[in-house]
């Protein structure tokens, strides 16, 4: 019996793990994403992925933006 409740919340860990998402804050609550903004959330960030990330090229990101550059795969989730 310990063995299938150690497998159901080791199973339901994994469910946990896998539904996490990166949390990207508007610091300065201007509805949207600056390129410090998100480097916060994602470390990684270089000019070179937000420009491809701010699909409409006004220097910034907004939710649409960063919900399609996570469905795309150019951002982790």
């Amino acid at each position: 019996m310990n063995k299938t409740i150690s497998a159901f919340v080791f199973g339901l860990a994994l469910a946990g793990a896998a539904q996490a998402q990166t949390v990207v804050t508007d610091t300065d609550g201007n509805g949207s994403y600056s390129i410090e903004e998100l480097t916060a959330a994602y470390p990684d960030m270089t000019p070179e992925l937000f420009a491809q990330v701010d699909v409409n090229g006004d220097g910034s990101v907004d939710a649409d933006e960063l919900a399609a550059a996570r469905e795309q795969g150019v951002l982790a989730n």
